[in-house]
C-alpha cells in the first residue's frame, strides 16, 4: 500500500492517459495484483492504493480524512486471510481412477453413422460432444484440486509461469 501518484490512471476502466501510468497499469496486471480502494480522493484522483494479489484477503476499507495538514488521506483497512481461508470448489477429472475400458465400450456403442446422418458441422460437433460427456460423467470420477494448486489459476502452467520470470528479467535487462 502507499502514495503511488498516479491522478491519471481510471481504475474502472484500467485506462491511463500517460506512458508512466500506462507502465504501473501495465506492472499492476503482469504481476496479477488488484486494487481494492474504491473511493476517490485528493482532487478526484486515487492516488493511494492497496494493492493485493488475492481477492478477499483486504476488506473494511475506510478513508479518514487527512492527518493534520497533509494532503493525504488516512487509511485504515483490515487484512482478512486468517478470517475467510479459500477452500477450492473447483473440481478436475481424476484420471488415475477412470475406467477407461467402460470410457471406450460407451463410446463404440454409439452408431455414429445413424448419430450424424444428415447433420453439419456444428450439429455433428454437438452430438459427438454429448455423447462424450456422457462416457466421461459415468467413468472418470472429479476431485477437488489439492490445496498447493488452488493458490493459483487452473491455466497458470510451470510453462507459463517461466515466460513470465523471462519476460520480468528482460524487461528489468532493459530498463537499466
Amino acid at each position: 500500500m502507499g502514495d503511488f501518484n498516479h491522478p491519471g490512471i481510471c481504475w474502472r476502466g484500467n485506462t491511463a492517459g500517460h506512458k508512466q501510468s500506462r507502465r504501473f497499469l501495465e506492472c499492476i496486471d503482469d504481476n496479477f495484483l488488484l486494487q481494492v480502494i474504491e473511493e476517490l480522493m485528493r482532487r478526484g484522483a486515487m492516488l493511494d492504493l492497496i494493492l493485493t494479489n488475492k481477492e478477499g484477503l483486504v476488506g473494511d476499507v475506510k478513508l479518514k480524512g487527512s492527518l493534520d495538514c497533509s494532503d493525504h488521506e488516512m487509511v485504515e483497512f483490515k487484512i482478512l486471510r486468517a478470517v475467510r481461508r479459500a477452500h477450492s470448489k473447483l473440481t478436475t477429472l481424476d484420471c488415475r481412477r477412470a475406467d477407461f475400458g467402460l470410457f471406450r465400450d460407451l463410446l463404440g456403442r454409439v452408431s455414429w453413422d445413424k448419430a450424424l446422418e444428415g447433420r453439419g458441422a456444428q450439429d455433428s460437433w454437438l452430438v459427438f460432444k454429448g455423447h462424450l460427456l456422457q462416457a466421461q460423467e459415468r467413468c472418470i470420477p472429479t476431485k477437488r484440486k489439492s490445496c498447493r494448486n488452488t493458490r493459483r489459476p487452473p491455466w497458470m502452467n510451470k510453462e507459463l509461469l517461466d515466460k513470465l520470470k523471462h519476460k520480468k528479467k528482460a524487461y528489468r535487462g532493459w530498463k537499466q
